[in-house]
């Protein structure tokens, strides 16, 4: 099944196309412009170099989250809109996994970690032995002192991947020797992870519902936070 796939989570963009299992072509950019000008023109120019069409797309994946939430909306609004066009299966997969998957690490952990701000990252665990992916928990806003606590005790390499890697690496380093940065082309969110995420869903057996797909982003905006606050304040 070929499947067309969406990662608009954080600064850069990307999109890709992978077939069972192989990556057939994948478009990435991080020049500053915002996903809602370049998503489309990327996926139609990727689309028209890897000689494909949409009537050859069997399936439509997404990052749903946690991340950026307006780059996040841009991409859930843009998979489900091509998955509803084209009466197509829509996947939503974590972007924390898909950064997992991206890396392919052979042996040791992959820590995902995205700068949430107010002394947090967004963040999972995930333990890789000879190649194989196995999650360890769920994903969630933590600080970055009780990731520390956790991280302490594992004794093989620590692989960091997410625009929060820089952060938790110096933030860490003295306290978690193994931690490991990988190379730049190797840590950010890529689109080809989404899909082999999406691929292991489409394998399991689950349907890909576009219309129930909503976006994950762990914790409240700024401003729900802050007229969440408002409101309590006005109440007590």
């Amino acid at each position: 099944m070929l499947i067309l796939a969406f990662e608009t989570t954080a600064k850069a963009g990307s999109v890709a196309l992978v077939e069972d299992g192989k990556l057939l072509a994948e478009s990435y950019q991080n020049t500053g412009l915002t996903h809602s000008q370049t998503l489309m023109v990327m996926a139609e120019d990727m689309l028209k170099a890897a000689g494909k069409t949409m009537a050859d797309v069997g399936a439509v994946a997404v990052a749903e989250g946690p991340g950026s939430f307006t780059g996040v909306r841009i991409g859930v609004a843009a998979a489900k809109g091509l998955s509803w066009g084209g009466q197509l299966p829509c996947y939503g997969v974590s972007t924390l996994e898909a950064m997992a998957l991206s890396l392919g690490a052979y042996q040791g952990w992959v820590c995902p970690v995205m700068d949430a701000r107010r002394s947090q990252v967004y963040n999972a665990l995930f333990y890789v032995n000879r190649g194989k992916l196995e999650r360890r928990c769920d994903d969630r806003a933590i600080a970055l002192s009780d990731l520390a606590e956790e991280l302490k005790t594992a004794e093989e390499p620590i692989f960091l991947v997410g625009d929060g890697s820089n952060l938790t690496y110096n933030t860490l380093k003295e306290s978690i020797p193994n931690l490991v940065l990988p190379p730049e082309h190797r840590m950010h969110q890529r689109a080809s992870g989404v899909a082999l995420a999406a691929a292991a869903k489409i394998a399991a057996g689950e349907p890909g519902d576009g219309a129930a797909l909503t976006p994950n982003y762990l914790r409240l905006s700024q401003a729900e936070r802050e007229r969440m606050e408002k409101m309590q304040s006005k109440n007590s």
